[in-house]
């Protein structure tokens, strides 16, 4: 992919103030697309994610709002379509993760985790493909997770929204094709971040050793494969999984 690939185009990052979501708005805007660096409450972080692309010679801006939130959410990308004229790339990385065991489990994180990550994906594409549909052109990648497939004790809701999104991954590549829309999915393992940081060492070591590359994977791993999805050279893949955890699930 040449390195300013996605010049002219407008990328929305869902979930981008920290993480595999600045990684990923960093990426997008190395490789020439301006960004909104979506968040919900995180806002200094937001800022810091703008500027570093500024800083890199990119562009970007600020796009507050609740991707759970259906009416915000619509009115916010509307905003940004009408303002910017386009729309070509929307990246749902949003969500949010409450683990617990099932019988302990309470009811309001079990809506809250599948509102914010399930709900979050459809709202944020019900909104794009308005403006991708009628361009006749457009990108929508999804961030699912390993656990989707593999799943894991205590992330009984995580792993459902996650398995959800890429059931409504295919579902959407199969209804936005005709109108030139594609739309897959990033299924990433065990990524070097600042929630697997803070994992005690006994934990980190147990899932080092599901991993047949022996190592975790990095954000900017994850987000060349975004990039990828949402480039040119992708025209003709759509409805895909990309799974990127080092063999940890096959």
């Amino acid at each position: 992919m040449s390195g300013k690939a996605l010049e002219g185009r407008v990328a929305l990052v869902t979930g981008a103030s920290r993480g595999i979501g600045r990684a990923v708005a960093i990426d997008l805007a190395a490789r020439g697309a301006h960004v909104a660096v979506n968040y919900s409450s995180s806002e200094d972080a937001a800022r810091s994610c703008v500027a570093a692309i500024e800083e890199a010679g990119g562009t970007a801006e600020l796009c507050r709002f609740d991707v759970g939130d259906a009416e915000a959410t619509t009115a916010a990308i509307a905003a940004l379509a009408k303002a910017r004229a386009r729309l070509d790339i929307l990246v749902n990385n949003a969500g949010i993760t409450i683990d617990g065991l099932l019988l302990r489990y309470r009811e309001d994180d079990w809506r809250r985790t599948l509102d914010t990550n399930l709900g979050g994906v459809f709202h944020c594409s019900r909104a794009a493909a308005r403006f991708m549909a009628r361009a006749r052109e457009g990108r929508i990648v999804n961030l699912t997770s390993v656990v989707a497939s593999m799943g894991n004790a205590g992330q009984a809701a995580y792993a459902a929204s996650k398995a959800g999104i890429e059931g409504l991954t295919r579902a959407l590549a199969r209804e936005l094709a005709p109108r030139g829309v594609t739309v897959n999915a990033v299924a990433p393992g065990f990524i070097d971040t600042e929630m697997t940081a803070a994992l005690p060492e006994a934990a980190r070591s147990m899932y080092l050793a599901l991993i047949p590359l022996g190592r975790l994977g990095t954000v900017e791993e994850v987000a060349a494969a975004v990039a990828y999805l949402a480039s040119p050279e992708a025209a003709y893949v759509t409805g895909h999984v990309l799974a990127i955890n080092g063999g940890m699930y096959t």
